[in-house]
């Protein structure tokens, strides 16, 4: 079977929460303190899955981590029942959820070993996300064990890597050569750039990328400053089009440029900041949407329902594709649980290009097993979240018990021990 793009999404954890953890991350410091619904949020990702499988797209999942982390704690020293709030919330948190930061990936016709190479994503710049990568990598192990594939480490710290969230790939078609572009931050205002330079070019190195296909393009100060903590936030690329704010890049004129040169049959869809604005564009996640090759070869893209409710953001939509614009086919979703922890629908998914046979087929969905994890989740993950039920042991004990259910049912139950 050809290779097709598969976009794995992350099951939403039942540890869900609202803590406020990721500086810059707009969206999830507002919603600080308010009362999170991890039952509903999983159930909207499983939504979300159901309307990728009705668009004939395939579909897969990355599995919640055991909350809270106490290896983790364990190596600062400290219990759970002991630690600091701060260090209990940031043990528990589910973000691992977005699948996006799991890790970067070259499909093989790019690589040099010919097989498609996955670098697990450090996420040292936010303490809360830093210790995920040692379970990312065990279901990477697991999901991606054939020959097909290579999955390596995290390249070291204190080089910040985030995965596919900073990284974009245009080629003519998904089992064809492509360009794959990197992109990092230097400063972000008072915010961090999450993503060095450093990272992407060691990331591009062991993937074996062809140099001369290969483009490192730095964020624009004022993206990340106005909230776009990952380049996913103004930007994405698909098959030939690149679709992206005006005021994603700091030298744009030279990106599309080089990019022209590189594959000139590109479509760069650029939407101007004097239609949609910067925090139009951010607050509506316009650009973390799933741009993706539907099976009749048109391109669409997969929306919050906050870019639907966004007047400017969907006034330029209508207008793209009534004048015969590369994208032709919004379909609209309600994430609105994640989008309030600052991750939209891009952000919950992980494209690889693979023939699904070489992938472990537990970690591929159909119509009947999201059936099944939706009657697991409806049994067990919690219906609410305040803050302060995080130190209950009681709720400690129902989300290992949730999660243990899932595994169970998956019959992944290999990875309660990651």
């Amino acid at each position: 079977m050809p290779r097709v793009e598969i976009n794995f999404d992350g099951i939403i954890g039942p540890s869900h929460n609202y803590a406020g953890l990721s500086p810059g991350n707009l969206a999830a410091t507002r919603n600080r303190g308010t009362v999170s619904q991890p039952r509903a949020a999983a159930l909207q990702g499983i939504a979300k899955m159901r309307a990728n499988l009705a668009l004939g797209l395939p579909q897969g999942i990355l599995l919640p981590h055991a909350r809270p982390d106490h290896r983790w704690l364990d190596r600062l020293a400290t219990r759970y029942a002991d630690a600091a709030p701060h260090l209990q919330a940031q043990a528990l948190s589910a973000s691992a959820m977005w699948a996006a930061n799991a890790a970067t990936v070259s499909p093989a016709p790019d690589t040099a070993d010919g097989r498609c190479n996955l670098t697990v994503a450090n996420l040292v710049t936010m303490p809360h996300r830093s210790h995920e990568w040692p379970e990312t990598l065990a279901q990477l192990r697991l999901a991606f064990a054939s020959d097909a594939f290579r999955v390596h480490g995290p390249v070291p710290a204190p080089f910040g890597d985030e995965g596919a969230a900073n990284h974009m790939r245009l080629a003519p078609a998904h089992d064809a050569p492509g360009v794959e572009i990197f992109v990092y931050g230097v400063s972000g205002g008072p915010f961090p750039a999450r993503q060095h330079r450093e990272a992407s070019e060691a990331v591009a190195r062991r993937h074996g990328l062809d140099p001369a296909r290969t483009l490192f393009v730095q964020q624009s100060e004022e993206a990340i400053a106005a909230g776009a903590f990952h380049n996913d936030v103004v930007a994405v690329a698909n098959g030939r089009v690149l679709f992206a704010h005006e005021q994603a890049f700091a030298e744009r004129s030279k990106f599309y440029t080089d990019l022209r040169r590189l594959m000139p049959e590109v479509e760069i869809v650029e939407v101007p900041a004097a239609q949609v604005s910067l925090a139009d564009a951010i607050s509506s996640y316009l650009f973390n949407a799933q741009l993706v090759t539907l099976p009749g070869g048109e391109t669409g893209l997969i929306l919050p329902t906050e870019a639907r409710d966004t007047p400017a953001v969907w006034t330029w939509l209508q207008g793209h594709v009534a004048g015969n614009g590369p994208i032709r086919h919004l379909e609209v979703v309600d994430v609105r649980q994640s989008m309030a922890n600052g991750g939209g629908p891009a952000c919950l998914r992980l494209r690889v290009v693979a023939d699904p046979a070489d992938i472990d087929p537990r970690f591929l969905v159909d119509a009947a097993k999201l059936d099944r994890i939706a009657a697991v989740i409806e049994a067990h993950w919690p219906q609410s979240v305040a803050l302060d039920d995080i130190a209950d042991p009681a709720f400690l004990a129902r989300i290992a018990a949730a999660r243990t259910a899932l595994l169970e049912t998956l019959e992944t139950v290999e990875l309660l021990d990651s």
